[in-house]
């Protein structure tokens, strides 16, 4: 008589998952690897992509927004300003749009073989790091030309606020990717929504632009991290500890929500898929 063994995902989240994800860390440096490869396949500039688009789209809006309309830029070069807010939005907007679309991709490997599922979505994100990394490179020599040399602390504060946009974008990556995995309409209503949501999230303009309404931008986590980006970076205001504590505290609410309803639909993902 043979012994079989069934393997089957846990309806909750646990810290057995995060082993898991552990003991399968190289399954998670392939998949990483893997989607930097496929992304910059074939392409004739390569990784620059990922320097190509913050760095055009901070001259159109440049050009429109700080030339013709005029918008404020905290009494910094309007170019500098929105590159700031551009670097951070391209790490959200790009992880949380590849996130929600990763296990529909990965469709016929999770449907043959059992791996934590949870990798796919943190590899997805784990290569806009490197896009990051790469992006920064232009605002490093952005801030020479333009004579910015940011204080310690500001340097610092730097990876709180890139962990705290990591949360977001994982959070809301796996809410999404586990709906898009039954309604195919996420892929259809989520570029409309991060266009929208860039409108309202203080990247093209400050945020004290809002004035009385303000309030209404400290809502979205992003305002936080964007804001005290530039706090830190340029100077353009103190850092507001406090900003940076709700976006924290929001985004690990976010974090935990998506990770707990990822682990709730698991089960049925080689199913529906």
């Amino acid at each position: 008589m043979r012994n079989v063994t069934i393997i089957k995902p846990k309806k909750v989240f646990s810290f057995a998952d995060i082993k898991e994800v552990w003991n399968y860390k190289e399954l998670l440096y392939f998949f990483t690897w893997r989607d930097f490869k496929v992304r910059y396949k074939q392409t004739t500039i390569g990784i620059l992509w990922a320097v190509f688009q913050p760095f055009i789209t901070m001259v159109v809006f440049s050009l429109f927004f700080g030339k013709l309309l005029g918008i404020p830029s905290d009494g910094v070069p309007y170019p500098i300003f929105v590159y700031t807010g551009m670097l951070f939005w391209d790490f959200f907007s790009g992880a949380l749009s590849d996130t929600s679309n990763v296990l529909i991709s990965n469709q016929s490997i999770i449907t043959k073989v059992y791996f934590p599922r949870l990798i796919l979505p943190l590899s997805s994100v784990a290569t806009k790091f490197v896009d990051f990394a790469i992006a920064s490179a232009i605002l490093v020599g952005m801030m020479i030309y333009y004579g910015f040399a940011p204080h310690l602390v500001g340097l610092l504060i730097l990876p709180i606020l890139l962990f705290i946009t990591f949360m977001a974008a994982v959070g809301g990556g796996l809410f999404l990717a586990a709906i898009n995995v039954k309604y195919r309409d996420v892929r259809f209503i989520l570029p409309f929504f991060i266009q929208l949501l860039l409108f309202i999230t203080p990247v093209i303009y400050p945020a004290s632009i809002a004035g009385k309404y303000s309030w209404i931008l400290a809502l979205n986590p992003m305002m936080g991290v964007i804001q005290n980006a530039r706090a830190a970076l340029l100077g353009t205001a103190p850092i507001n500890w406090l900003l940076i504590s709700i976006s924290f505290a929001a985004c690990a609410a976010l974090l935990m929500i998506g990770t707990m309803y990822f682990k709730k639909v698991e089960r049925y993902f080689a199913d529906i898929i």
